[in-house]
């Protein structure tokens, strides 16, 4: 089993870290693009953040497939598809003639790509010692955020200095070269028992999971995390785009900068998560995330970019807590339990733009901000319950260690 602090450790956990910047790179290369999509394809701002959601809905229901994919072909080979397969999409969306292909190529991109988190995830949990495996959990979602910051900013600058289809192209080189880390980075599974591709068994794994009460809580608090997480950052490039901000492209793009700060947090609540509770970790997150988007309501734009770091910071301090008690309380079918919580989170993720799409037109940046903390005062509640399950369980072992 790989354990912490060595080489063995670092070289799969940057691999896999690869991995995920490669994809969350990918799937929100586009955000910045937004009112750039709006204008040239004369399509509403609801249409065109379906660029995100329509991609993040693929990665949800994509998971399912994957799931029973990598249990049957192994880990490694999965990922190495999916993130071919994902390159060739980024490539297709460069020539995009239409509104119609480029979501066309974005589905297709976001069905590959689905296929490295949850191979990943089950990577760790079959390969890892039980005390690297939270450390790796942290590490890897720091990727996702580094991922998803460096793609944002990257489609920004290109965009302003070239254009937006000359941006993804020289994104599909970047995808081709981390490919080429991960190919000769990523060792092969030592303890991976392939199984036959069984829909029935993978079904009723799934079913088990959600009725599980503490499983589908942690699923419901991810997913509405990234509803609200998602649906800030599509809408602050419309909210910065106009009065009084007026930002530009290369503006809005190094705004996801700010995604910095998620990938130190990440790491920090893979730490802190041995010293306290999960629980309270994420409720730490949720209260930095209420915070922050308090904060975007003062029109300054200094103030805006420090509340969307706090935010950063909060969201993945929340999001990597939630991700380790799945991968620690699933009894069974780790791998159906990650690729669940990774549904419920991307499929939230998706209706973040329906949601907000609603309150933005309705009532501006105010409703945004008013829908937000309505959610989070929904995955408080949630967190509460499994603080007490938390609480519980610690009161269990002492009693038997007493």
């Amino acid at each position: 089993m790989i354990d912490v602090k060595t080489k063995e450790f670092w070289r799969a956990t940057a691999a896999l870290g690869a991995a995920s910047l490669l994809i969350f790179a990918n799937i929100y290369f586009p955000q910045p693009l937004l009112p750039l999509f709006t204008k040239e394809f004369g399509v509403s701002e609801t249409v065109s953040s379906l660029v995100i959601s329509v991609a993040l809905f693929v990665l949800s229901v994509s998971f399912f497939l994957y799931t029973a994919l990598s249990d049957a072909y192994g880990r490694r080979n999965i990922i190495l598809i999916a993130m071919a397969l994902g390159t060739i999409g980024t490539l297709a969306i460069s020539f995009a003639p239409t509104f119609e292909w480029l979501l066309a190529a974005r589905v297709f991109q976001a069905a590959a790509l689905a296929g490295i988190p949850v191979a990943a995830m089950a990577f760790i949990s079959e390969e890892y010692q039980t005390r690297a495996m939270t450390v790796a959990v942290g590490i890897y979602i720091s990727c996702n955020s580094f991922g998803g910051m460096s793609g944002r900013v990257i489609s920004g600058i290109l965009t302003d200095v070239w254009n937006w289809r000359g941006a993804f192209i020289v994104m599909t080189v970047i995808s081709l070269l981390i490919f080429a880390g991960v190919y000769f980075l990523l060792p092969k599974s030592r303890h991976f028992e392939p199984q036959p591709f069984r829909l029935k068994e993978m079904l009723i794994n799934n079913k088990e999971h959600l009725a599980n009460p503490t499983m589908a809580l942690a699923y419901v608090i991810g997913g509405l995390h990234f509803l609200v997480f998602i649906g800030i950052f599509n809408f602050i490039t419309y909210y910065l785009h106009g009065e009084p901000f007026h930002a530009s492209t290369a503006v809005l793009g190094l705004l996801f900068l700010t995604y910095s700060a998620g990938t130190v947090s990440s790491t920090l609540a893979g730490k802190a998560s041995q010293k306290w509770k999960q629980t309270s970790c994420i409720l730490m997150g949720i209260f930095c995330m209420v915070l922050s988007i308090l904060a975007t309501l003062i029109p300054s734009f200094p103030v805006v970019i420090v509340a969307l770091l706090l935010l950063c910071f909060g969201f993945f301090f929340a999001h990597s807590s939630s991700s380790a008690w799945v991968t620690r309380h699933a009894v069974k079918a780790k791998a159906s339990a990650s690729g669940l919580y990774l549904t419920a989170y991307y499929l939230g993720g998706s209706l973040g733009s329906v949601y907000f799409g609603w309150l933005w037109p309705a009532f501006g940046w105010s409703g945004v901000v008013v829908g937000s903390l309505l959610v989070l005062c929904v995955t408080t509640i949630c967190t509460r319950a499994l603080y007490k399950r938390e609480e519980a369980e610690q009161s269990y072992t002492e009693a038997v260690h007493s």
